[in-house]
């Protein structure tokens, strides 16, 4: 909830707290973990076509940091996004967040000023909760998707997780 706080309190347009953030708590739920699995970052994304500035994404970051300096904070614009990724150009924080290459990863969730929670999965939340791995059909990279359960330990930390 600090995490979900924070951002808020940028007020960003169209924002969420993506990918790991959701999925990892949810498959350290049905682990039955007693404390949630450290994130490697925690990716807040936005979408803001009237500033694509990789600076202002550096001056977000710095200020999530000064609040929360504990947290590994990535902030992307994913107005900007689709050419890293040599796609179109992205219409809508969800649309950058379906482009993600594993489908239980296009995952995310903003806190609403009146205090709801709002997610974003554009495939749904089905694999999560079944504890499946596929590669998103908008963006097969099979090889990226093999590296990203290698390196991040994936079937370590989760070992009831299985790629389809």
């Amino acid at each position: 909830m600090r995490c979900l706080l924070a951002v808020q309190a940028l007020n960003l347009p169209d924002w969420y707290l993506g990918a790991g953030f959701v999925r990892n708590a949810i498959w350290d739920h049905l682990h039955h973990k007693p404390e949630m699995t450290p994130l490697n970052d925690v990716d807040v994304v936005y979408f803001d076509p009237s500033d694509v500035s990789p600076q202002t994404e550096e001056a977000l970051q710095a200020r999530l940091c000064a609040v929360m300096p504990d947290i590994n904070w990535e902030v992307r614009n994913q107005a900007r996004m689709h050419e890293k990724h040599g796609h179109a150009p992205y219409r809508s924080t969800a649309h950058g967040i379906a482009q993600w290459v594993e489908v239980p990863t296009c995952v995310g969730v903003r806190l609403e000023t009146d205090g709801r929670l709002t997610f974003c999965a554009p495939y749904g939340l089905r694999q999560n909760w079944s504890l499946t791995i596929a590669i998103n059909p908008c963006n097969r990279q099979p090889e990226v998707v093999q590296r990203r359960i290698l390196e991040k330990k994936w079937l370590t930390l989760w070992p009831h997780l299985h790629l389809i």
